[in-house]
């Protein structure tokens, strides 16, 4: 008697948490997973288990065979509660297949990675998921393949020093080391190292794809795949570029079910480690040699669709209202030497250290990136921070020395989250493009400012871009930024500084485009004399009229007007309630948000109480 695949599927789909506990063990929550009192650096989620000590995890049966000492058939037993349904072959692994035993550390096998520049953070992937790990006798790589239910069948022994690697005895190639997602398409690979350099190549997005190594150039891996994934759509053949990848993609081809597409994909050097390791001699992106059409699709997919209905709808969250969303892309642009980089300091310090930008809500503060190619970081950047009052441990900037940034670069994206940056500033945009990007062809910037864009919303954070502007006097404001008009067209939020032509001192910052709030008012701080960057306040001036030299006039802030309409409403001693002085505030073109920046600034002045539904404000005595 022998369990039916239906049943081991259900025992590794047990919830390990609930198991433990039935079993009587304590687990603590620790995050998004749980801890297990009797083995600490063990963590659990859902049906899955990693032991941190030992790089290892994987599912249910493998968890109770290896805490429990239960033999194949034991461990589905105690999972299920249920005795083997069917007469017929095991459904184990085969009697002779036995993996190595594992290694307490991994040195070894991660300096070897190292050396073929595998990112560190892959391999832990890679191990949390069971299929790499070192073996304790001679320190090799073992390079773990599993069935579609996380049972291991298979494993390749790769030396980490020397040529030495092969097989381990009993094992089944049509379960070879392979990455499986839900995902519809499949990336096919000679060797586990080219398979893991592909991702490293082209990490985005890599776990919503299926990855299999062939352990050479058969077809049997491939087979034994598709034969329980019947419903990928595409697959990538992705062989060495020589004799005998290329000798081997026809056999292959005719392994694949006619109903997927078959695409084959020629590296630009001999395999996919060659191209990782050569990654910064070549052009950004540019892997693939020849990317060829092996069989198309058998019958017309369906347009991918987004039901409005089943969209999530969200509030937009402000750094700065409404002058600079979070998750989105903003641009300042100005002549040169006018102020933007000054402003920036301030923007910095804002962020960091709570000094006063107007109309800024409070907030704690925050990590911030400051990219700059213009500047010394110590001559000028520094000295303008620290005149600025921001907080220096709070602002980082990428170290980009040997290999220069661009605004396509991954480490943005990574700097980002591995800082909880909330604010990047780029200045200037232009020179974070790259080498080979044309800044006025469309087709050039949008991909990657629609790249930016997307980096901005899944991190939340606001990025910002300082900009220079074109000789093109007279012309549409919009259309006075250096490169395509997409440029401007991307970006949320559109700021202009420039002088004041009858007082070059006095700058003023106006809000020409905003997608996602009214435009704010332009605001002016003067700079150029003895007493450095101060803010003068609201100014009354149009981006055209301040590009073409204009003089515009000060004006009362929406901030200062709703002081004044909250102290003529509290005079001779009158108790209001706030819901009164957003009606008339809103009447006059105040915003409540305002009102609201308003009391906070008026501090203790004011005492306040709550009525029903309403809250009343007074004068204090």
């Amino acid at each position: 008697m022998s369990y039916t695949q239906e049943q081991i599927d259900r025992a590794n789909q047990v919830d390990l948490e609930q198991f433990l506990r039935s079993h009587g063990e304590q687990v603590t929550k620790s995050g998004n997973e749980y801890r297990w009192k009797r083995h600490d650096s063990l963590t659990i989620q859902g049906n899955k288990w990693f032991r941190h000590s030992q790089s290892k995890g994987g599912y249910p049966v493998e968890f109770v065979m290896e805490f429990f000492g239960k033999t194949f058939p034991e461990a589905v037993s105690l999972l299920i509660g249920e005795a083997p349904a069917h007469n017929g072959a095991a459904a184990a692994p085969s009697a002779d297949f036995r993996l190595p035993p594992r290694n307490r550390y991994a040195a070894a096998a991660m300096a070897y990675l190292r050396q073929r520049n595998i990112p560190e953070e892959l391999v832990q992937e890679f191990c949390k998921e069971g299929l790499i790990y070192e073996d304790a006798r001679h320190h090799n790589i073992v390079f773990v393949g599993k069935d579609e239910i996380g049972i291991p069948r298979y494993a390749h022994c790769k030396g980490t020093e020397g040529s030495f690697r092969m097989d381990v005895q009993g094992s089944d190639k049509s379960h070879n080391f392979a990455y499986r997602s839900d995902g519809k398409s499949l990336f096919v690979f000679e060797a586990p190292i080219d398979l893991m350099s592909f991702i490293a190549l082209y990490p985005n997005d890599w776990k919503m794809r299926n990855y299999l190594s062939l352990g050479g150039v058969g077809a049997k891996a491939l087979e034994g795949f598709l034969s329980e994934r019947k419903d990928i759509e595409t697959v990538y053949i992705c062989t060495d570029s020589d004799k005998a990848g290329n000798d081997a993609v026809n056999r292959l081809l005719e392994s694949i079910p006619e109903s997927m597409t078959v695409i084959r994909l020629i590296p630009c050097e001999k395999d996919w480690n060659e191209v990782l390791k050569q990654k910064d001699k070549l052009p950004d992106g540019k892997y693939i040699s020849r990317r060829i059409m092996l069989r198309g699709e058998s019958e017309k997919k369906a347009v991918p669709m987004i039901r409005m209905s089943e969209v999530q709808q969200t509030e937009v969250e402000w750094l700065w209202y409404p002058y600079i969303p979070f998750g989105k892309l903003t641009i300042i642009q100005g002549n040169p030497g006018e102020g933007k980089t000054f402003f920036a300091m301030q923007l910095a310090a804002a962020c960091t250290n709570r000094k006063f930008l107007p109309q800024m809500e409070p907030f704690e503060p925050f990590n911030m990136i400051f990219q700059t190619a213009e500047d010394g970081l110590g001559d000028t950047v520094k000295p303008r921070l620290l005149s600025a009052e921001a907080d220096l441990e709070r602002v980082l900037v990428i170290d980009d020395a040997d290999n220069p940034l661009t605004l396509a670069d991954e480490r943005i994206e990574n700097a980002i989250r591995e800082n909880n940056a909330r604010l990047v500033i780029i200045d200037p945009l232009q020179a974070f493009l790259g080498a080979n990007v044309d800044m006025n062809r469309a087709n050039e910037v949008r991909p990657i400012f629609r790249r930016l864009a997307d980096v901005a919303q899944a991190t939340n954070c606001a990025i910002v871009m300082i900009g220079h502007l074109n000789k093109a006097a007279g012309s549409q404001s919009t259309y006075r930024g250096l490169g395509s008009i997409d440029i401007t067209a991307v970006v949320r939020s559109l700021l202009f500084i420039g002088k004041v032509r009858t007082d070059p001192t006095t700058r003023v910052i106006v809000h020409e485009k905003s997608s996602l709030a009214p435009p704010g008012q332009s605001l002016a701080f003067s700079l150029g004399d003895e007493k450095g960057f101060r803010w003068i306040g609201a100014y009354d001036i149009s981006a055209e009229d301040l590009l073409a030299g204009g003089e515009g006039s000060k004006t009362e802030l929406k901030q200062e007007q709703a002081v004044k309409l909250i102290e003529q409403f509290l005079s001779e001693g009158r108790k209001v309630s706030i819901a009164e002085i957003n009606k008339e505030a809103v009447e006059r073109g105040i915003s409540e948000r305002t009102v609201r920046l308003a009391r906070n600034s008026m501090g203790d002045k004011i005492a306040s109480e709550r009525q029903g539904k309403d809250w009343w404000i007074w004068f204090k005595q």
